[in-house]
């Protein structure tokens, strides 16, 4: 039976005994500008032009063989880089035989010797982080094998990884602790221990050994099984995960923590726990009330898009001056706890560790759904004003600069992986268009808990969240994902209107900050028409062109207009006015349309239609859209079954922009 060893180790352990209440959220100004959570992001910059470290060549080599299992027996102390021990890699060769193994180890770590299927190799090459090993008995082809490679020395100081060194030491300014941290994102994990770094090829499970004196605790991924003492003061913390686990994942932290212990419980799971390693008490009583958020933060995720899915293992935290946090699996390190760095670290769990993005280039599949995380926690927790605030920043962030995709064509440049502005916040913004694309909530989170289900323990890319979309949406989405994800810029509406009678004559004309290329968004829009009398409703119409024209019913006098009044839109300011020529400029274009049988049921029947095409719209006495469907003169009948009975408005408008209106009723 295994031990789960959360107790009771060492002295100075403080447990939470029940479930502690959620205290209530003050906003802060660092959570909704940004900046709290953007330490994620800015201090990845830290980092210089960094290349993956190995070569295609090795890269190839590498993927020869599938890697099942890592155990690192190392020792580490909370004030010191150097690093030894031994890796134990359990992989199954591919579909030809195996006569050498390639992996990667930082150049100035000595490698002592190499142990394959339990026979010492004899030729160890390697240029600059590229090692490979000849086999004395090559491993046949689809065959499991086992090697251990024993290594020793101090992890470099070149600040090369993400947040700093992959292996680092420092002593935090502010509770004075020394603490020595793993942080291996993006390519970096061979800076401390021997793996092989290909995003694609998870191991299953991993185990984490660390020998250290008995005034440091050890935290790590998955479950500790055991603290088993050891000679000459020291201890080894053994942690256990049977979860996939990508190589820069997996982690290690050390300290002479405290240990804080409370739990969450999600509807229709396990009691998980979530085991804080904190600098000391003081460290403790300082962010306790942060802490206390994480509980509910795990439970609201799991009911919006699954269980968290390490749920049979714990989630915890791992104190270090990093400077912002990582989301080491099951255990993120962070600085210091504030309301969306939490948040952010702990949306990770599931997206960028149990899907984690195929390649670099969709890092935004990781980042991108961390930061919406923020935006969920604050309307969840907080107040819907106060998550608008942080989509308004959001926007904004993104804005600051007309270019800039969300796809990452430079994956050698550790600063656009993880640029604030393009993988995180324009990420966020994409993905709340997502959800206004869809325009119903049950779809957008069951999308997301699709995604979740379909690649759990696996990897991503974006064409695979694309798909499960277009599922939901009943539609390809390529123009939307041509335009948000692999264009630039956004787009800015500047609207003029008038009202004459019962008819409000629309138009809008879309300009875009990167026209060279992404020379047009084709988007649904959002009009909020505010009344006289204090009442308002919001309709939502297509851009299908840089100019479009719509005309709409309206039951009062309009005294103004407002354009995505939700903010749901990445766009700019536009200006909106009041045209008075504009009805007698669009009257010419707006045309009765004769349709029968009026009422309807099945299929409502168009009058004579010239037009090779044209874009017919339905909506409700609400200004909701209900129907849209493509026509013209070889297709001049809407469905109609799927609506409900009621009173419709009909708009249909070819591409050069005349409308023809009529109303109908559906029995």
């Amino acid at each position: 039976m295994r031990r789960i060893f959360y107790s009771l180790l060492t002295s100075g352990l403080l447990a939470g005994a029940a479930q502690a209440q959620i205290p209530s959220y003050q906003p802060q100004a660092a959570d909704l500008n940004g900046t709290a959570a953007r330490s994620c992001a800015l201090t990845h910059q830290k980092a210089a032009l960094r290349q993956p470290a190995t070569t295609v060549a090795h890269r190839q080599k590498m993927e020869r063989y599938d890697v099942k299992y890592y155990k690192l027996n190392i020792a580490l102390e909370n004030n010191s880089r150097n690093v030894g021990g031994s890796v134990r890699m359990l992989a199954r060769a591919g579909a030809q035989s195996l006569d050498s193994l390639a992996f990667e180890l930082y150049p100035t770590l000595t490698i002592d010797s190499v142990v394959v299927n339990k026979k010492k190799v004899t030729g160890i090459r390697r240029a600059l982080g590229d090692v490979t090993v000849g086999l004395a008995q090559a491993a046949p082809a689809n065959a499991l094998f086992d090697a251990y490679i024993y290594y020793r020395g101090t992890a470099p100081n070149g600040n090369s990884a993400a947040i700093g060194n992959a292996l680092d030491t420092d002593v935090d300014p502010d509770f004075g602790t020394s603490v020595t941290w793993s942080l291996s994102e993006p390519f970096n994990a061979y800076e401390w221990w021997p793996c092989k770094q290909v995003l694609t090829d998870k191991a299953d499970s991993s185990d984490v050994w660390v020998t250290t004196s008995n005034i440091n605790k050890v935290g790590s991924n998955g479950v500790l099984e055991r603290v088993t003492p050891q000679s000459n003061g020291k201890s080894r913390y053994e942690w256990k995960s049977r979860y996939p686990i990508d190589y820069y994942l997996i982690s290690v932290a050390v300290a002479p923590y405290v240990e804080y212990v409370n739990y969450a419980n999600p509807a229709g799971g396990p009691r998980i726990p979530i085991v804080n390693y904190l600098y000391n008490t003081a460290a403790l009583n300082y962010y306790r009330t942060e802490i206390d958020r994480t509980p509910g933060f795990i439970e609201n995720y799991s009911n919006l898009v699954g269980l968290y899915p390490f749920a049979k293992e714990k989630y915890g935290h791992s104190m270090g001056p990093i400077g912002g946090g990582m989301e080491h699996q099951t255990m993120t390190t962070q600085d210091g706890f504030s309301f969306t760095l939490t948040a952010h670290e702990l949306f990770h769990q599931w997206f960028g560790d149990n899907v984690t993005c195929a390649s670099w280039q969709d890092i935004w599949l990781n980042e991108g759904f961390a930061s919406y995380g923020e935006y969920l926690s604050l309307n969840a927790f907080s107040t819907p004003a106060q998550a608008r605030s942080w989509m308004d920043n959001a926007h904004a962030t993104t804005m600051q600069s007309a270019g800039g995709s969300v796809l990452v064509l430079d994956t050698t440049n550790v600063n656009r992986i993880f640029s604030p502005r393009l993988s995180y916040k324009k990420g966020a913004a994409v993905i709340h268009m997502l959800r206004y694309l869809l325009n119903d909530d049950v779809k957008f989170f069951r999308a997301l808990r699709t995604y979740q289900t379909q690649f759990a323990g696996s990897t991503a890319r974006t064409t695979d969240l694309q798909r499960i979309f277009e599922a939901e949406a009943g539609v390809s989405l390529d123009t939307f994902f041509r335009q948000w994800y692999r264009g630039e810029g956004y787009p800015t509406f500047t609207v003029r209107w008038n009202q004459v009678g019962t008819s409000l004559y629309l138009k809008s004309t879309e300009t875009v900050s990167m026209p060279t290329v992404t020379p047009f968004f084709d988007t649904e829009v959002d009009y909020k028409i505010n009344y006289t009398n204090g009442t308002s409703q919001t309709v939502r119409r297509r851009q299908s062109q840089a100019e479009t024209s719509f005309t709409l019913p309206v039951a009062g006098t309009v005294s103004s207009i407002q354009v995505d009044p939700d903010q749901w839109l990445l766009n700019g300011s536009g200006l909106v006015s009041r045209d008075n020529t504009l009805a007698t400029k669009t009257a010419a274009a707006v045309l009765p349309l004769a349709v029968y049988p009026n009422p309807c049921r099945e299929t409502l029947q168009l009058g004579s239609l010239t037009m090779r095409t044209a874009q017919a719209v339905v909506t409700d006495l609400t200004g909701r859209v209900v129907l849209r469907q493509t026509i013209g003169a070889s297709h001049t009948q809407l469905s109609t079954a799927a609506l409900a009975p009621g009173l419709y408005h009909l708009q249909v408008t070819t591409p050069e922009g005349e409308v023809s209106l009529a109303r109908f009723v559906r029995e």
